[in-house]
């Protein structure tokens, strides 16, 4: 946890990795709302929703995503932020 009250977290057997993460967020939460034709993944034709991070969270310690840095921020298609 984030207060470091609870290293493991509270229920340590319950715990995702960091891609099972990002598939929830992505594909399988579109999937879940029958819109997985539209959005969920990067492909062509596809909903343009997504952020560019200065790192790879899927190879840094999943204690450190949270010092990652937004880039760039992509809705609808249009840039809405760009880090300077």
């Amino acid at each position: 946890t984030l207060d470091d009250k609870n290293p493991d977290g509270w229920v340590p057997e319950q715990k995702i990795s960091v891609e099972e993460a990002l598939r929830a967020y992505t594909i399988d939460a579109a999937f879940a709302l029958f819109e997985e034709k539209i959005k969920g993944s990067l492909e062509a034709g596809k909903l343009a929703d997504f952020v560019m991070i200065d790192q790879d969270i899927t190879q840094i310690a999943p204690e450190n995503i949270q010092d990652a840095k937004i880039m760039l921020t992509v809705a609808g298609g249009e840039i809405i932020f760009r880090r300077e």
